[in-house]
């Protein structure tokens, strides 16, 4: 009978320190400087792409590029199409676009991730190259958490090694 009340009483102390803890939390107050705060305002329009968060190419002047497998090499056809993604870049300077690095479905969660991220920077690098302003483009690596297609297909594999663009709003 003891045990059972004092199994009772460690109980009802985890749920009250739980509970306090809980109201403590939602009361605090970040401090200016803490991460994620800042001085910009994020705007609650709607974003002019799909809900997903991706463009995937759906953005006219904004073309996405396609690698080959396991590389973050940018070949000939790559380089000229980001010639052309960094004109509208140019063009819309005011605006933040976020680089994504996309892989397809082979590989472990964590070696994509890193693959996806070298194709993003690699992306970006080029593009600061070509006189993009660095402090508008962001990179994020999806690795292979959003494919295009989920076929077990090459050219299913093919659609889904890329980097594509998504405007932010400022």
């Amino acid at each position: 009978m003891k045990s059972q009340q004092l199994s009772r009483y460690i109980s009802f102390g985890f749920l009250a320190t739980a509970m306090a803890f809980t109201v403590s939390c939602a009361h605090k107050k970040a401090k200016p400087g803490a991460a994620g705060q800042g001085s910009a305002t994020i705007s609650q329009e709607p974003m002019n792409f799909p809900a997903d968060g991706s463009d995937s190419g759906q953005i006219d002047g904004l073309e996405t590029i396609h690698f080959a497998f396991d590389s973050s090499a940018l070949d000939k056809s790559n380089r000229e199409i980001l010639k052309k993604d960094s004109e509208w870049m140019k063009n819309h300077s005011s605006t933040t676009v976020q680089v994504e690095g996309h892989c397809d479905q082979r590989g472990s969660v964590e070696y994509n991730l890193a693959l996806g991220e070298r194709r993003a920077k690699a992306v970006k690098s080029y593009l600061v190259r070509l006189g993009v302003d660095a402090g508008h483009l962001t990179v994020i690596s999806y690795g292979k958490e959003k494919p295009l297609d989920t076929a077990d297909t090459e050219a299913a594999y093919a659609k889904n090694r890329r980097a594509n663009f998504v405007p932010l709003n400022n």
